[in-house]
């Protein structure tokens, strides 16, 4: 008799199992129909609306992070990037590695592009220009891209204009020209004579675009030359990008009474305790390389003392030597910034960080632009 009701009971179970498998397999064959369905929902949506479209309806000066690490690696940022919004034209100034993957995941309109300007040379500042080349192309630019820079920014154009002129034809045979025109494919030199003088005080009026004035202000980041920092004036609100540069007097000249001065930033009690732990394990090189760089790049409480130098209303950090990538890092790198600037005064950048300067007002307001996938 136990048995048997042993038996049922375990018919039973099986017969269970069987259905909870029968009913697995049928919501598991339905699995892609329904990844089909929020796939085309979200890239519906991530296309239709790609990004805010007020960023270029020409009311406000606008700022956007699109790198804020410096060559070492950091999973949550891309190297070197500021974006620059005046009226329906976009400035990039330095291509990082990876900082066309943020733009993308931002659903940035390439097409708006209108010009790169690059503070210098080193390949964490223009390591993506090719792909800025290649994917604002595809986007719908249909003239070719500018690129402003110091002497020997012919030689980097040049460069990645070559290294892409195979792909230029490969996608324009693929797409067809009315898509892809190779006329419109290369990137152009735009060099200037600043950057390259021994006493650095030199500034150049190097792009006037309507109601926009871009200036180039010479920086110090020796033995590097030509290095610059510039300067965006439009309808009354103004920001400053420092590029790579030590506390040097002519980056407050060229920031002077501006509203946000982005600014690199390093700190050095950080930086030797890399140096130290690499000379601890044997790393000779990294050791040097981290010995190298103390000289040539600003402190946290150095950006701090040339905001307020400067007058600047908000102070935006970014270019993070070593990797800012642990919240509780952070007031260790930032030691000593609260003792000169109040903390309404500056702020820690992030990709995908936004500044808006309305014109007609001295409204300074901060934001995020989502960096994902849909």
């Amino acid at each position: 008799m136990m048995s048997r009701k042993i038996l049922m009971r375990g018919a039973g179970i099986g017969l269970g199992l069987i259905v909870v498998a029968a009913i697995a397999i049928g919501v598991l064959s339905r699995i892609p129909a329904v990844g089909a369905y929020v796939f085309a929902h979200r890239v519906h949506g991530r296309l239709a609306h790609p990004i805010d479209p007020n960023l270029f309806d020409g009311k406000a000066l606008r700022v956007i992070l699109c790198g804020t690490s410096a060559p070492l690696p950091d999973p949550q940022r891309a190297k070197a990037c500021t974006i620059v919004i005046a009226g329906e034209r976009a400035y990039i100034v330095d291509t990082g590695p990876e900082s066309w993957k943020t733009l993308a995941l931002m659903g940035f309109p390439g097409e708006r592009i209108a010009g790169v300007m690059l503070t210098h040379f080193h390949s964490d500042h223009i390591g993506d220009l090719g792909e800025f080349r290649m994917q604002s192309w595809i986007a719908g630019r249909k003239q070719p891209l500018p690129v402003h820079g110091g002497p020997g920014v012919e030689k980097v154009v040049a460069g990645f204009n070559t290294a892409y002129a195979l792909d230029d034809r490969y996608r324009s045979a693929h797409h067809g020209s009315e898509i892809a025109p190779l006329d419109a494919v290369p990137l152009i030199a735009a060099p200037f004579r600043i950057g390259m003088s021994e006493g650095r005080s030199e500034q150049e009026k190097i792009l006037v675009d309507g109601d926009l004035v871009v200036t180039a202000f010479e920086v110090n980041h020796e033995p590097v030359r030509p290095a610059v920092g510039y300067r965006f004036d439009y309808k009354g609100r103004s920001v400053f990008v420092s590029g790579d540069t030590r506390k040097w007097p002519n980056v407050a000249a060229g920031a002077r009474n501006a509203d946000v001065l982005v600014h690199e930033a390093q700190s050095q009690r950080m930086r030797q305790i890399y140096q130290d732990a690499a000379a601890g394990v044997g790393n000779k090189v990294i050791a040097k390389i981290m010995g190298d760089i103390e000289d040539y790049h600003s402190s946290p409480v150095d950006a701090a003392e040339i905001a307020n130098d400067a007058n600047v209303k908000l102070l935006v950090y970014t270019h993070f030597i070593p990797q800012l990538a642990a919240w509780f890092m952070r007031p260790l790198f930032f030691e000593g910034v609260s003792q000169v600037r109040p903390s309404s005064g500056w702020v820690a950048g992030f990709d995908g960080y936004r500044v808006d300067l309305p014109v007609g007002s001295d409204a300074v307001i901060q934001s995020a632009i989502p960096v994902s996938l849909y």
